[in-house]
């Protein structure tokens, strides 16, 4: 099997072929090429068993997908994007990287023709869905984003749909909770701050909280999302329906309730590291967001996430500190 990852340079783009190699295949077939799209040089994860190949070039230039799919590989996992932040941020280059290069991708496809009808998984966003919300987001919520970067993941979920449906690929949507915590720096996602109270703390560093303590949000972990990933890889979708974008499981709480199960987790003295400097740009954006989801479809077909923040915070730790923090 040959994958092709766009965006494979990111954090979950990098974590999902790292299970590729550990694993050494997927849904009971060997992975025998792995090709890893970014506009930076994607690392080749260690002692993998299939050939690696790291590609720069940017998904948004008219030719460079034709390029990419040219050897016709099984699977395609779209991650390539600019997150929430700076699409709102630079209207032209949210539309031209979130929407121009997701229609490339998909009409390079449709254009090759003769039988070729990849796996195409698809990451959206819970920013498709915007203000006044229900309690509890149900799957028959409908996509009335606030936002640039939710106006292009939902472009891009309607399009995935059509062109399933129309036998151009096997398209799979998935609508990413929060991932949370992110390991690394900080990026230009509004939502990051959900992740640098924890993870700075525990580093033994200060964190910003630009928002209210009672802002509450949905989350899953890197794991989790790596997790969704195989699982939509390898899942039989005639039963997703026409539908084709999926509201993944995940964890609502508040910044309080995270603070909480971080004080639980790691004591008082790597909370104190939290500071408070309220930001109205970050809270304008994150009002806008949902806040708590009901979701029936992906749990009824497979997918899986934590149940609680500690648990959250413990993936964390385990997976990126080993099993250890600053206290």
């Amino acid at each position: 099997m040959h994958i092709l990852v766009l965006g494979g340079a990111g954090m979950v783009g990098r974590k999902f072929i790292e299970r590729l190699a550990g694993d050494g295949g997927l849904g009971g077939k060997p992975v025998t090429r792995v090709t890893a799209q970014d506009v930076v040089v994607a690392a080749a994860p260690p002692a993998a068993p299939f050939d690696f190949e790291a590609v720069v070039s940017d998904l948004s230039i008219e030719g460079e997908a034709e390029k990419l799919i040219a050897t016709r590989p099984e699977l395609i996992v779209h991650l390539a994007a600019i997150v929430s932040g700076e699409a709102e941020a630079d209207f032209d280059k949210g539309y031209r990287i979130n929407l121009d290069g997701t229609r490339y991708l998909f009409d390079a496809i449709r254009k090759t023709g003769d039988g070729y009808k990849p796996r195409l998984i698809f990451t959206s966003s819970i920013a498709v869905f915007g203000a006044p919300f229900h309690d509890k987001i149900e799957d028959e919520f409908f996509t009335t984003p606030l936002t640039s970067y939710g106006t292009q993941k939902a472009i891009g979920e309607l399009l995935l749909s059509d062109y399933t449906r129309r036998g151009f690929f096997d398209g799979v949507g998935i609508r990413l909770p929060t991932i949370c915590v992110r390991p690394g720096k900080p990026n230009k996602a509004a939502s990051g701050f959900f992740s640098n109270i924890i993870r700075e703390p525990l580093n033994g560093e200060e964190a910003v909280l630009p928002v209210s303590d009672q802002v509450r949000h949905w989350h899953a972990s890197p794991r989790s999302a790596v997790g969704f990933l195989i699982h939509a890889a390898t899942m039989e979708t005639a039963a997703i329906g026409p539908r084709r974008a999926l509201t993944m499981p995940g964890y609502s709480c508040t910044v309080a309730e995270q603070i909480e199960a971080l004080r639980k987790v790691a004591g008082e003295n790597v909370v104190a590291r939290i500071k408070r400097v309220q930001d109205p740009v970050i809270d304008g954006i994150v009002a806008g967001w949902p806040r708590n989801f009901n979701p029936q479809r992906a749990p009824a077909l497979g997918f899986k996430a934590e149940s609680s923040f500690e648990e959250i915070i413990r993936v964390h730790i385990d997976d990126e500190l080993h099993g250890t923090f600053v206290k």
